[in-house]
């Protein structure tokens, strides 16, 4: 399992609040940022020295630079003119506008998302068992049928670092608890198999792959198909569509978020783990509508904070902590249901 190297992007933008938006953009996707430069300030020599495997030109002020068109004349890299003025990171317009960017990135020089792959392997050479998290009375107490159809689900959402943080996650998680989890993650889909294995191998918990027509089960967590779409019908069986999930994402978080809360409502939560973009900011006042909870992993214990924290500058972060803390919280959550 060889990683990928981030893809390099050079920035022309005219405007010092779009280069700052496109930086911020790019980094927090998985890009490599070579050049983030005003085209006043740029020469000829910089230009040639210059080697990304994208150029992206955004021009708000004026299309008329020279340099630009020798640029256009001498580059073989791609140039991808911009989606124009960029909207506040955190307005409801951005999440729109950095899925129009990064759906064409990704047609032009890859997905950094495909990169998550290698980590599984260091995963499923870990021996270590973590020390887990003791049952609450209130839930021992409680008669929990082994395979009954959950009424409450939570849905694991991650990109970048998410299949470690997600381990751990379920590794500190006690068995018997009143829920299942359907897990999203951003991964490239020659490695789906071996996602299952890799983050449940030490648990107590069952990862599987979703199973058409049958029902989200306490004890279990269902991998989120990477080609096709899984929603719920009226009986909140899971459908796992022909169609694929919007792009750029696959799967989208966003369209996750979306289903699940639409049969779920109050029942669901979702926990934003480690991951790059803003993938699940779009979907999340509607969860938070629908009765949805919303926790995420503190940044400084993320490979890439970038997810997390548009969930919490958006203000719809309710709790953040590190994967255990998010274990314990949610093993007193559901205590505090029961009793």
């Amino acid at each position: 399992m060889t990683e990928k190297t981030a893809a390099r992007i050079a920035v022309i933008a005219d405007t010092s609040l779009q280069r700052h938006v496109l930086q911020q953009a790019l980094t927090g996707s998985g890009y490599q940022v070579v050049l983030n430069s005003d085209p006043a300030r740029l020469d000829q020599e910089t230009l040639s020295a210059c080697e990304p495997d994208l150029w992206l030109v955004d021009l708000a002020q004026s299309e008329d630079f020279p340099l630009i068109d020798s640029l256009m004349e001498s580059t073989s890299a791609p140039v991808l003119f911009g989606e124009g003025h960029a909207p506040e990171r955190h307005s409801e317009n951005y999440p729109r506008w950095e899925r129009r960017l990064f759906g064409k990135l990704k047609k032009l020089v890859g997905d950094p998302s495909q990169a998550v792959g290698a980590s599984l392997e260091a995963l499923l050479a870990e021996a270590q068992r973590p020390s887990r998290l003791d049952l609450p009375a209130a839930l021992a107490d409680t008669p929990l049928e082994a395979g009954a159809p959950a009424r409450q689900v939570w849905l694991l959402a991650a990109s970048l670092g998410g299949p470690a943080a997600v381990k751990t996650f379920l590794d500190a998680l006690p068995g018997g608890l009143p829920v299942a989890f359907v897990y999203a993650q951003h991964i490239d889909a020659s490695f789906e198999s071996a996602l299952p294995q890799a983050v449940g191998r030490h648990s107590q918990w069952h990862v599987n792959p979703a199973r058409h027509g049958d029902a989200l089960r306490c004890g279990e967590v269902i991998v989120v198909p990477i080609n096709h779409e899984l929603g719920f019908s009226d009986d909140g069986l899971m459908q796992i569509a022909e169609r694929g999930w919007p792009e750029p994402y696959s799967p989208s978080i966003d369209q996750m978020m979306l289903n699940l809360a639409q049969h779920f409502g109050a029942l669901s939560g979702v926990i934003a783990f480690s991951g790059m973009g803003s993938d699940g900011s779009a979907a999340a006042a509607y969860v938070r509508r629908q009765g949805g909870l919303i926790w995420t992993q503190r940044a400084d214990s993320c490979a890439c904070p970038s997810m997390p924290d548009s969930l919490r500058e958006g203000g719809y972060s309710s709790f953040s902590g590190d994967p255990r803390e998010l274990a314990e919280a949610l093993v007193n959550h559901l205590a505090e249901q029961c009793s």
